[in-house]
């Protein structure tokens, strides 16, 4: 027996006056394959046919029942990894219980951190309705609501607010992806709005976030304390799908305790591909064991390997050659000019001409000469000595000198093919505004998730696959030490620091520069820029 199902039948068991009904329970996880229909991929249209533990879930929420007769499980908080049919099996339910507890008035919310994530589970619902010969007759489907005549319910979407649903009467909440929700008031709001109903129900299915971030973690920490017996709480029903923390992720035996559907979805051999990709990137690792194996990780963690940077140059000196080499290469750049006391960083990124061949970079980075004594000094971070070997480029005084960075701009775009530059957006518009002027193709770039992620996957992909050739530049392989990856809660991914004292500009910059490359920043023009309603 699942090890859940045991604990919550004892539990069940010790409330006083409650029963289990054998009967209804039987006839329910029989019925179910009549009733419910697969939405999508190659069982799309095929009966719904119940794994074992789903058919224990079933049991559980429909079969224990208090002494009034009425349902004791109240709340589900199902905790799996993705790919195992976890909003397909929500939807389900929340039509079993919308559809069969009979509740005249009956009123069921999808919700989510937004109403695009709470339609995915609603929109199975409205498509398995379609689908029953049960109740296709019965529910009329709307773009955003189910109504069902014969009880005056209805079956509502909701947004990821909670203005507006002050005045609701619940009675079946199905929540997706609960690791995602920011704050507690739109859960809190729905939660309270049971209160006038006999049996209601409230159904929350997701897989793990990160640790210590979010409503998610805070119910998440609520579900340990209900399994492990220290908060007594036996009217919420805690099924966890994860593997231990000690475990070794990369052991497949380890694999089925967050996979509970493994061979039929997910298959064996795609958590293999992942697991394998994700072996050499600790990114791509984290993502592994968050989503396949269901464990919290932390939202920021480091990136690149060096020993993979290091492979990405062939020749570790050939940074010094490049700009000579590459003179009338089609190019793209970025420019990073976050500080005006310690580096600013010009990447220019030379995409393949030939078959074969890799990306290569050529950058140039600047620091006032105080700055450079001073790190050297300080920090033993060896600026001084690559200045002396031409990878930082010396400004007089203490700050940046802008000037010079675009005169070397406007210097290189006449010995490259320059088919770009990208600029942050919210911290250089002057050097932009002048390079333009000058006739340089500016783009602004910005530096949040939705700009961010897709380049920096491509940047990462490059390197990971040895398609990069960076020369060796000695101070772009001290940034990449020092660049960890933020995630949100969508995936989207960008670099952030992993000390606060140390540099990433460089590596900034080259994100720009291949995003910018391979079309995954949108042109922004800067004067329509500078003239939007941002500057207002």
């Amino acid at each position: 027996m699942l090890a859940f199902v045991a604990r919550h039948w004892r539990r069940a068991a010790s409330v006083p006056g409650a029963w289990y009904d054998d009967g209804l329970a039987e006839a329910v996880v029989a019925a179910w394959p009549t009733w419910f229909r697969h939405t999508e991929g190659r069982w799309a249209g095929k009966p719904f046919n119940l794994i074992p533990w789903q058919a224990a879930i079933v049991r559980l929420l429909v079969g224990w029942k208090t002494a009034d007769g009425f349902r004791l499980f109240r709340r589900l908080f199902l905790w799996i990894a993705r790919k195992n049919g976890k909003t397909e099996f929500m939807a389900a339910l929340a039509l079993l219980f919308w559809i069969c507890d009979r509740e005249m008035g009956g009123q069921a919310y999808a919700m989510a951190r937004n109403e695009k994530q709470a339609k995915l589970v609603f929109d199975k619902a409205k498509l398995m309705v379609r689908l029953s010969t049960a109740f296709a007759d019965r529910v009329q489907p709307f773009k955003k609501s189910l109504y069902l005549p014969e009880l005056w319910a209805r079956f509502e979407v909701l947004s990821g607010k909670a203005e507006g649903k002050h005045g609701l009467s619940a009675s079946v909440i199905v929540v997706d992806e609960m690791h995602e929700l920011p704050d507690e008031v739109l859960y809190t709001t729905l939660h309270q709005s049971i209160a006038a109903r006999d049996q209601p129900i409230e159904l929350a299915g997701s897989t793990a976030g990160f640790r210590g971030r979010g409503y998610g973690w805070t119910l998440w920490e609520e579900c340990q304390s209900i399994a492990n017996g220290t908060l007594d709480d036996p009217t919420t029903l805690v099924a966890i799908f994860a593997a231990d923390p000690e475990d070794d992720w990369t052991d497949e035996t380890v694999w089925p305790k967050a996979n509970p559907n493994l061979g039929i979805s997910p298959k064996i051999e795609y958590l293999r591909a992942e697991c394998a990709k994700a072996r050499d990137n600790p990114r791509l690792e984290n993502d592994f064991r968050r989503y396949h194996l269901n464990q919290w990780t932390e939202q920021v963690v480091r990136w690149l390997s060096l020993t993979r940077w290091d492979a990405c140059a062939p020749d570790p000196q050939a940074w010094k050659s490049f700009a000579e080499k590459l003179r009338g290469r089609r190019c793209f750049g970025g420019l990073d000019l976050s500080s005006t006391t310690d580096l600013a960083a010009l990447l220019w990124a030379f995409p393949p001409e030939e078959e074969g061949e890799r990306w290569m970079l050529v950058a140039r980075l600047w620091c006032p000469a105080e700055s450079i004594a001073l790190r050297a000094r300080r920090d033993r971070v060896p600026y001084d000595t690559w200045a002396g070997e031409g990878a930082i480029r010396s400004t007089d005084g203490n700050v940046v000198d802008y000037g010079a960075i675009e005169r070397q701009v406007l210097a290189d775009a006449e010995v490259f093919d320059v088919q770009g530059l990208a600029i942050d957006r919210w911290n250089a518009t002057g050097t932009a505004v002048r390079l333009q002027e000058d006739g340089c193709p500016i783009v602004m770039f910005g530096q949040g998730f939705a700009s961010m992620s897709a380049p920096s996957k491509e940047f990462e992909r490059l390197v990971v696959s040895g398609q990069l050739d960076h020369g060796g530049h000695p101070v772009l392989r001290w940034m990449v030490g020092n660049v960890a990856i933020r995630t949100d809660d969508a995936g989207n991914i960008k670099p952030t620091k992993e000390k606060s004292a140390e540099r990433i500009d460089g590596v900034v910059a080259g994100i720009m520069a291949v995003g910018l490359a391979v079309g995954q920043e949108p042109e922004m023009d800067i004067d329509a820029f500078i003239e939007s309603p941002v500057w207002a």
